[in-house]
């Protein structure tokens, strides 16, 4: 869980990154990136959260 919250600390540094980037130089690419890393973040985000739900839900006993 350590390493999950490491990898959303540096993801949220490499899109804030990204759009001081885009906002010094004006150059697209680095805004398209950070769309990008904040995109598959996002989904990679609900899919950890849609698992855990999913662990919660099974460990339920009827």
């Amino acid at each position: 869980m350590y390493i999950l919250r490491i990898l959303a600390v540096l993801l949220v540094v490499a899109v804030g990154v990204g759009f001081l980037a885009y906002a010094l130089t004006g150059e697209r690419r680095y805004l398209q990136l950070s769309f990008r890393l904040l995109k598959y973040g996002l989904v990679f985000a609900l899919i950890l959260f849609a698992l855990l739900f999913l662990e919660r839900v099974a460990l339920i006993p009827l």
